[in-house]
C-alpha cells in the first residue's frame, strides 16, 4: 500500500503480528514517532513564540499519551510555560465532555490552546473536543495530530501533522504507547 511519509511516497510491506489475528503494517517505529514529535514541538513554537503560555489538551486516552510527550519536547526547546490539561470525550454522549483539572471558562478567556489526538479518523472526536474552548472564547485555538487518515465527515483540519495517510474505510490505524514498543500500525 502506498503511503505519504514525509513528501514522498513510499511502498509498506506488511508483517504479522504474533499477538494479532491479522496483518500489520508498521507505519513508524519508536524513534519515528519521536522525530515527529520533535518536528511537530518547533512547528507548534514557531507558531506560538510569542506567547505568554501554552496550554496543551490532550484528547484521552492514546491522544493525552501523545500530548505529554508533545509537552516534554516543548519543554526541551521553548522558554514559554507549557500547561497540559485532559479532554475526555463520551464516545456515548459526545457532548458530554470533561476537561481535568477542571477548568472555569473565565480561566480559558483569552488563551491559546493546542488540542492534541493521536489519530483523525472522521474527526468527530476532534470536533467535539473544540466545544469547550469555543464556549470560552479562545485567543487562538490549534489542533496536532500524529496520523491523519484523511476520512474526515466533519468539518475539522489538522493544524500540524506528523504523518498523513491516504486509507481505505475498512483499514484501522493503531497507536502503542507502550515503553519499549512505541509503534504505530496499519491494520
Amino acid at each position: 500500500m502506498p503511503v505519504q511519509v514525509d513528501g514522498k511516497t513510499k511502498l509498506l510491506n506488511p508483517t504479522k503480528n504474533k499477538s494479532m489475528s491479522r496483518n500489520s503494517t508498521l507505519l513508524l517505529n519508536s524513534k519515528q514517532i519521536q522525530q515527529r514529535i520533535d518536528r511537530l514541538a518547533f512547528q507548534v513554537y514557531e507558531d506560538n513564540f510569542n506567547q505568554s503560555e501554552l496550554l496543551i489538551a490532550g484528547i484521552a486516552k492514546s491522544g493525552f499519551l501523545f500530548a505529554e510527550r508533545l509537552c516534554e519536547a516543548l519543554k526541551k526547546i521553548c522558554p514559554i510555560p507549557v500547561k497540559l490539561i485532559k479532554i475526555e470525550v463520551d464516545k456515548e454522549n459526545p457532548i458530554k465532555i470533561k476537561i481535568s483539572p477542571f477548568q472555569e471558562k473565565e480561566v480559558l478567556q483569552d488563551q491559546m490552546v493546542i488540542v492534541v489526538d493521536d489519530v483523525l479518523n472522521s474527526g468527530k472526536t476532534l470536533m467535539y473536543s473544540l466545544r469547550p474552548f469555543l464556549e470560552a472564547d479562545m485567543r487562538k485555538i490549534r489542533t496536532v495530530l500524529l496520523v491523519d487518515r484523511d476520512h474526515k465527515r466533519y468539518p475539522v483540519e489538522a493544524d500540524f501533522v506528523g504523518i498523513t495517510l491516504s486509507t481505505t474505510l475498512q483499514d484501522h490505524i493503531r497507536v502503542d504507547f507502550s515503553k519499549g514498543k512505541e509503534a504505530v500500525y496499519l491494520e
